[in-house]
């Protein structure tokens, strides 16, 4: 009783920071125990702790980088447990709970909504409202992709095609990038169904939906969708939606730009036009997001592997599934050196002022991320010295955890037990957040429950 009482207190003076991370050690932990396990592989021999907890770690960071073909290696069992991590990694485990007791009119205290607030990294939001809009969007979304892709799968492979709609999907949501096509070819991800709008289509809207983050969808549908079902007169979009849409639009368009010019006549030649728009769009936004492959990424050319990086180190938005520093961070940054060059003390955006605590923050996460992706790839470069590992190829698996995309030039296979742990870490900071890993680790007990931090003007990171 006494041990059980500490225990309860500690709790409620921690931090939710640090709750927040401390869930997300304990559902790897347990998701590579389970791994072991001989009934999770498919040879049914069992699977080695290490190998284990780094399929644990790129589930629940949807990540998607992976020491074995999914498929090959893990039994429809481990399958499922693998697509369990990543629903629960993808949405954050605190927001998982807490949105089923809003959605079921549970009695939710503010401790708990203060550590969804933590989980979503949001401000300035009415997270019971928030939480009920993510579950209902997030289980409307992977059905309604299950079931088109459905439509391809089911024909082909029988009433295993729905297993696949439904795993593809979820994944494509939870910008994970894990695929189960391996038996079509060790690797394939969706490259064997480039150009086919029965898959291609419903994942690029799911990772789209993933990728631009809660708070900008129920902002959306608060404001526009829902006045206008009430006959009221739309109200205008913050001012947060309005700069995630704008930059994701941006990037978008230069993107698919980028890759279709590049790769025209390369990974894209055998394809007609229509093939190779659809295509360009895809792996514009994959390269953000999910980290699917359309096409064969270890033969794209060395330019387009540098827009890549560049655009996985982006990412996603703020309070999404997707990785990356966050197309805001990016936007901040861009306004904080253009104010600096027009001789202004603030940074400024579309006649806003940006506070110094947001510009700071965006600042931490930028430098932070540059740290963990040259100290990531400077480990495997050294650990790996037998198999002449390039400079791009261990950067490209870098960035690829860092941005929790898992775009990999299939190294990650050959790399030894260092890299690995580089690697998970790597995923761990791209999946908590750097700001939010170190304020765990550096915050102390408040002594006082509920502590809820300070609210912003706008979401970086």
């Amino acid at each position: 009783m006494g041990l059980g009482t500490t225990l309860s207190k500690k709790m409620r003076t921690t931090p939710p920071v640090r709750l927040v991370v401390i869930s997300f050690l304990i559902l790897i932990l347990i998701g590579g125990l389970i791994l072991m396990l001989p009934v999770c592989s498919r040879s049914g021999q069992g699977t080695s702790l290490p190998d284990a907890l780094f399929t644990s770690v790129s589930a629940v960071c949807v990540t998607g980088l992976t020491k074995f073909d999914t498929w090959l290696h893990w039994s429809t069992f481990g399958q499922v447990v693998i697509l369990l991590l990543i629903q629960l990694g993808g949405l954050g485990i605190i927001t998982f709970t807490t949105g089923f007791a809003l959605l079921f009119r549970q009695k939710v205290g503010l401790r708990e909504l203060s550590l969804a607030r933590e989980n979503l990294q949001g401000d300035n939001l009415n997270v019971s409202q928030l939480l009920r809009m993510i579950l209902t969007v997030t289980f409307v979304a992977e059905g309604a992709g299950a079931l088109i892709m459905a439509l391809r799968f089911v024909p082909q492979f029988g009433p295993y095609g729905l297993w696949l709609a439904i795993f593809h999907s979820v994944s494509a949501y939870c910008n994970a990038g894990f695929d189960i096509m391996g038996f079509l070819h060790p690797y394939a991800s969706l490259a064997p169904y480039a150009g086919d709008p029965l898959i291609m289509i419903p994942a690029y809207i799911l990772m789209l939906i993933g990728g631009v983050g809660f708070v900008v969808i129920s902002d959306v549908y608060y404001t526009k969708i829902y006045r206008r079902i009430k006959g009221q007169k739309p109200s205008p979009l913050s001012f947060h939606t309005v700069l995630v849409l704008v930059s994701e639009l941006v990037l978008l368009t230069f993107g698919m730009l980028a890759f279709l010019s590049l790769e025209y006549d390369n990974t894209l030649s055998g394809m007609n036009w229509g093939d190779k728009i659809v295509t360009a769009w895809f792996q514009s936004n994959t390269m953000r997001t999910a980290g699917f492959t359309a096409v064969d990424v270890t033969q794209q050319k060395d330019l387009t592997t540098l827009i890549s990086l560049v655009l996985s180190f982006i990412g996603a938005a703020p309070c999404s599934t997707g990785g990356g520093i966050k197309t805001t961070t990016l936007v901040v940054l861009v306004a904080t050196v253009v104010s600096v060059m027009r001789g202004r003390e603030d940074t400024v955006i579309r006649h806003h002022m940006i506070s110094h605590n947001v510009v700071y923050r965006a600042l931490t996460i930028f430098t932070g991320g540059i740290l963990t992706v040259f100290v990531t790839t400077g480990i495997v470069l050294l650990s790996n010295t037998e198999l002449n590992v390039g400079a791009i190829a261990a950067l490209q698996e870098a960035v690829a955890a860092f941005s929790t995309i898992g775009m990999s030039p299939n190294l990650t296979p050959l790399l030894d037990d260092p890299s690995l742990i580089a690697l998970s870490f790597a995923m761990f900071i791209g999946r908590v957040g750097l700001v939010s890993l170190g304020l765990s680790v550096s915050i102390r007990h408040s002594g006082k429950p509920g502590c809820v931090m300070p609210e912003a003007r706008i979401i970086v990171g």
